[in-house]
């Protein structure tokens, strides 16, 4: 009898995992983490919590169960699509987790700025992948607002004379937004958020941004990418409202609504009523992270299980199996997943 394989030691059985955030402190942040969710801060500002990230530029940290202390490159790297699901067989030919989940205190303006699509950015950012993201508006000021395409009559001429002459303003597309709205922002898209605002980010897993305007703030850290911006900006995106959310299910104390759909990711927005229930089954297609913006819950597998209070996040990795959401009291939460296989553009 062979002896080769009898020290080897079999993997961890995967569970729900949560994830110590990486916090960065761009000049556009603040301290709404602190006082809305209650978490506890470094001293000065903080723009992004990145909740769930395996980049370069940041990979979130294992902090419960038996792979506490990994993070989730290695997770990745050691599990494969066990984590990450078929779907996102694209990602494991890249060695990329598929998505990063993040919030932003945009207690300032962000930059005037849009994101490629995967195409241009593998030839233009040494192998950095596309951007398509979307928003889920978590807290915003009364008149808060954000830039979403380009105004009517806009063309690629007009729009960088209107930079060089510092007229930019006629050219974007301003939009009110409030609590509970959505916006999806796929490449292409100008776009900014203008302060007053907090919100979910679920993206792609990259960090590839093009600024076009930045509010007299640029340095050698924050430089304008002029010529790369107009090679990707839409400009058939004119003037795009608010969407509204379609109803998937309504049943027994659970309304799932469809938010964003692309090749990237699928967002749902759930809401249950107190000791309502969510029964899943995770076949190996696709991971899910599941993530309460408003109450409580308790995600749990056949082996263990997680609390999860507003604003936190679970990754349950696409062989997990069966799963169940439970509502400890009236709740809010999203639920993001990979829907069919994606090619990169």
């Amino acid at each position: 009898m062979s002896l080769l394989h009898e020290n080897i030691p079999s993997k961890i059985e995967l569970y729900p995992l949560l994830f110590r955030p990486i916090l960065k402190d761009y000049v556009w942040g603040g301290r709404s983490f602190e006082n809305l969710f209650r978490r506890d801060l470094p001293p000065g500002i903080v723009a992004e919590s990145w909740e769930i990230a395996g980049h370069r530029d940041g990979t979130t940290i294992v902090e419960n169960g038996d792979l506490a202390g990994k993070t989730l490159i290695d997770l990745h790297q050691e599990y494969g699509l066990s984590l990450i699901g078929s779907n996102s067989q694209w990602a494991q030919d890249r060695a990329r987790f598929p998505l990063l989940v993040k919030l932003l205190d945009a207690q300032n303006r962000l930059s005037v700025q849009v994101h490629p699509n995967d195409a241009y950015a593998l030839v233009h950012e040494n192998d950095e992948l596309g951007k398509s993201e979307m928003w889920v508006v978590l807290y915003a000021n009364p008149e808060a607002e954000i830039i979403l395409g380009v105004t009517k009559d806009s063309s690629p001429e007009s729009f960088r004379e209107a930079i060089r002459t510092n007229k930019l303003d006629a050219f974007l597309h301003r939009l009110k937004v409030s609590a509970g709205d959505f916006v999806c922002v796929p490449s292409g898209s100008l776009h900014a958020i203008l302060g007053g605002v907090v919100l979910a980010e679920v993206q792609q897993n990259s960090n590839a941004t093009y600024r076009v305007y930045d509010w007299g703030r640029e340095d050698d850290n924050r430089s304008l990418h002029v010529d790369k911006a107009m090679d990707v900006i839409n400009f058939d995106q004119v003037e795009p409202s608010i969407q509204s959310p379609s109803v998937i299910l309504s049943e027994e104390g659970v309304v799932r609504e469809a938010l964003c759909q692309n090749k990237y990711f699928s967002v749902e927005r759930v809401k249950m009523t107190h000791d309502s229930n969510f029964d899943g089954y995770l076949d190996g297609r696709s991971f899910e992270i599941w993530g309460v913006i408003e109450g409580s819950a308790r995600v749990d597998c056949q082996t263990s299980g997680v609390e999860l209070n507003a604003v936190r996040f679970t990754l349950l990795p696409a062989a997990l199996g069966r799963y169940s959401v439970m509502a400890t009291e009236q709740s809010t939460l999203l639920r993001i997943y990979v829907d069919d296989a994606a090619d990169s553009d």
